[in-house]
Order: C-alpha cells, then structure tokens, then sequence
C-alpha cells in the first residue's frame, strides 16, 4: 500500500515541483496540495494523509502553526518541512523539528529550474524512502502483514524491543572519559531537545554535536537548546577554547574537529573541508580528531539519522579503547546511523533515547 503525502506550499511552483519528484517515486501516492495553513488543515482532516511536506513560511498559518494544530487534534500524520534559507525560515524549522517534525528539506536558490529541481529531488528521496521503510515497520510492529513488496526482512523487527545492553568491556572499564562527541541526524532536534536538558553540569566535559544540518540553521538550533539547559550551548567558532561544560554545535556547512593549542589546551576549529559521507559537518571528521586528542578517555555517540555517517569515526575511537553508545532502534525517528554501529560491534551500550543522559554520565 502506497503512503498517502499531503503537499503545502504558498508558492505554486514548489506545489508543482515536490508533487511531480513524489509522483515518481515508488509506494507514494500525492492525495492532494494546498496553498496556505488553514487550507492545510482541511485537507489533513478529510484527506487523511500519512506524511504532509509543509512549508515553513506560509500566510494564514505558517508550519509551526499547523504542526501544533495537527498535533493538538491527535491527527495520525508527520511532517516533513521545507524551508528557505533565512534566520526566519531556520527559526521556525528548528521549532518544527524540536516538536517532531520528521526532519527539514532547504529550498534551493541556483536561479536554474532544471538545477533547482535536481537538488530538491536529491534531497526528498532519501527521505521518503526513509519515512516508507518506517510506515512498513510500523505496520509489522502492530501485527498486521507487511505490504507486498516490504524491503524489510520480520527479524528486522526484534531490533526494535525497548532495551538496553551494556558490553562487557564497559563494566570493567576504570578511567573515565574527559570527552563527550554526539553524531545526530533525522530526527535529531528533537532527540535533542530530550537529551541535552538531561546532560548534568556535574560531568565537567566538554560535549561536542554534529548535527546534519543547513547554514543557518544551527545557529537557531543551539540558541533554543541554550534557552532548555543547564549548561552552556552555543555554534562553535573557531579558534577557541575548548572549556568543560560547554556544548559545541557545528556550524552548518563546515567541518568541525578538535586540535591541539599551543599552550598545551584544546580548542577547536571549524574547517572548510570537503564533505565526507555527503555530510558538511561530517561525525566521522569529529569522532576521528576526538580520538587523535582523547584517546581512550572520550565517548562518542551515535544517535537517529540515516546512513552511515559515525561509523567510520567510532571505529577510530573504538581502536583507541574509548567508549561507544547508540541510540536503540524502537527510540529513533530513522534507525540507520545507529545500526550501522550496533551492526559493527562499535556500541558498548544500546540505550533508549531516555537513558542516554545517564549512560553518558557513567562513562564520565
């Protein structure tokens, strides 16, 4: 069975241009379009969408509004936004996101159709491919048969119990870590938003996120997890210090890592590096400079998202007797990074969303 997509936009060429990428794509049925929030709405309520791609600045109501409003009526539907490029437009993604949106799509700008459209369908497909393989789950989960041309395997399924697991080499593990490195991607805003409220002044470690993300967004990301936590959340900047209970996000765009200073400290650098993984910021280009500078006092973890960025980079820290955790399978929004991880032998404890503060806590 086809998952039914709801297309919102006020602008009449990206209503045109999402819902012809979405025709083509496999298992996707677009039930309709609309042009403002409140038109959204009714729509929503009679057309019953699975997924609403819904634009971040509209008239009437924008999508912050109408994913509170879908989310006060208990309608069983997700959201996935698109966004401009502006302060305003990140603003109100991360808002979104932070209250469970699926995850943002930027609205490219090259003055080429052709190019645009080009950049918009690499950006959807994955990710409705990602929110297909979850609907199947979804639908396996509750007993019920998969669709016909399922790409997922039942056993998949038993990955999916809430659970920990905790490996033998972290129970007899003694030093501690003086390092905290995060890789977070689909869903992550608002894993986020749970996590780093959790994270206690008490650990007295630097923590370090790379979270996929646009220019400009990240900005809005780590003033609205500021505003939510007891330590210091802030855009990292490069050149400076590295200091104990500060959280450093990676600015949009850039590659982030840690190096040595020249007075025997730490401080960080953000690098116009090429992407790896298509990732800019990349996990794997943190997690490896976490290991060159922390060695076996660093824990690196691997949270929602898909693909397999982090992989590479844990392994590294891994191979320097440092401490790996991954987000279990039933807790993320999209169980790729993590299973990679898990998949590899990389995670030295699975954990829930929930639990992660604290598994993070005991390892420092």
């Amino acid at each position: 069975m086809a998952i039914k997509v709801l297309v919102v936009d006020d602008s009449i060429f990206y209503r045109k241009i999402v819902s012809e990428i979405l025709k083509d794509l496999p298992d996707v049925e677009v039930v309709g379009t609309a042009n403002n929030g409140k038109v959204a709405m009714n729509r929503i309520k009679s057309l019953e969408p699975d997924l609403v791609t819904l634009d971040v600045e509209m008239p009437e109501m924008n999508g912050l509004e109408v994913l509170q409003e879908i989310q006060d009526q208990h309608y069983d539907t997700e959201c996935l936004m698109i966004s401009s490029l502006t302060t305003k437009g990140g603003e109100i993604a991360v808002q979104a996101l932070s209250l469970g949106a699926l995850d943002v799509i930027t609205k490219p700008d090259e003055g080429d159709n052709e190019a645009n459209t080009n950049q918009l369908t690499k950006e959807i497909e994955p990710k409705i491919r990602a929110f297909v393989r979850k609907s199947e789950l979804k639908t396996i989960r509750k007993g019920q048969a998969p669709p016909q041309k399922s790409r997922v395997k039942p056993q998949e399924v038993e990955q999916y119990r809430e659970r920990s697991t905790r490996s033998q080499f972290l129970q007899k593990r003694t030093e501690k870590s003086r390092v905290v490195a995060i890789g977070v991607s689909t869903g992550g805003p608002n894993a986020l938003t749970k996590l780093v409220p959790e994270l206690s002044p008490k650990m007295n470690v630097p923590i370090f996120i790379v979270q996929h993300m646009p220019k400009v967004f990240t900005a809005s990301l780590a003033s609205a997890l500021h505003a939510k936590s007891s330590l210091e959340v802030k855009e990292a900047a490069d050149g400076e210090s590295v200091r104990p209970n500060c959280v450093y996000i990676a600015p949009g765009g850039y590659q982030m890592k840690v190096a040595g200073g020249a007075r025997g400290d730490k401080i960080v650098r953000i690098m116009d590096d090429p992407p790896e993984n298509n990732c800019k910021p990349s996990v794997d280009y943190l997690f490896r400079s976490i290991a060159r500078e922390y060695g076996s006092k660093a824990t690196g973890v691997v949270m929602t998202g898909m693909g397999s960025d982090g992989k590479l980079g844990l392994q590294v820290i891994k191979a320097s007797k440092g401490v790996g955790i991954a987000q279990n399978a039933s807790s993320c929004v999209v169980y790729g990074m993590p299973k990679e991880v898990v998949d590899a032998g990389l995670a030295d404890v699975v954990s829930p969303l929930g639990e992660i503060a604290g598994e993070i806590s005991r390892t420092v």
